[in-house]
């Protein structure tokens, strides 16, 4: 698996796929969003951030 039994393996599946198993893993993937960038960080590092999900006009 992984060096640190708190690091999740890059090709790590969970067995059901939608969610955390336990509040260690609950925990671990709070930390990673924690540490994940924002779009503007992403653009200053010439990188495309993800799509929008909708757009303005689509909520009404």
């Amino acid at each position: 698996m992984s060096k640190n039994k708190h690091e999740l393996d890059k090709n790590y599946e969970p067995e059901n796929g939608s969610m955390a198993s336990d509040m260690e893993e609950m925990e671990q993937l709070g930390k990673q969003m924690d540490k994940l960038r924002t779009n503007e960080e992403l653009k200053e590092d010439k990188k495309q951030p993800d799509p929008a999900q909708y757009k303005e006009k689509d909520k009404e």
